[in-house]
């Protein structure tokens, strides 16, 4: 008995799977940009989503894909779970409505300045710190 991903048919069945699942989860977060700026979306969810759109826009990581294992980590969990817990949250006729828009409108991948020179200031501050703490070990 073959194994089902077995031989390239089924590395190719794979990768289709996994790029069909990449781009719903574009759409789908498209979608939950557009539902963000419904005045029927609660602040709330408004404020979380608008986290979770602009963090998968964004064209930098806060953890970077170089970085083993983790790197991807954000892409495979924390992006999905995100939009997940949005979705919740959005009204579902906003949400339906969104969906649509999102399917006939959604050209290339919208991204986020914001979010990226958010992300810098993490990582600034990240660096920052690690080199006060290391200046005052040295100091001592």
């Amino acid at each position: 008995m073959d194994h089902p991903v077995a031989g390239p048919a089924g590395f190719r069945r794979v990768i289709a799977r996994w790029t069909q699942h990449a781009r719903a989860l574009k759409t789908e977060t498209y979608a939950i940009y557009l539902a963000c700026r419904d005045p029927r979306t609660p602040w709330y969810a408004k404020l979380f989503a608008a986290c979770v759109v602009a963090y998968a826009f964004s064209p930098i990581d806060l953890i970077p894909d170089p970085i083993p294992i983790l790197g991807y980590l954000d892409d495979l969990i924390l992006i999905p779970l995100g939009v997940a817990l949005a979705v919740r949250m959005i009204p579902a006729p906003v949400l339906a409505e969104s969906r649509a828009r999102a399917r006939s409108t959604l050209q290339g991948r919208p991204t986020s300045r914001v979010a990226a020179a958010v992300i810098i200031t993490i990582w600034v501050l990240v660096v920052g710190g690690i080199l006060v703490g290391i200046y005052r070990l040295v100091r001592r």
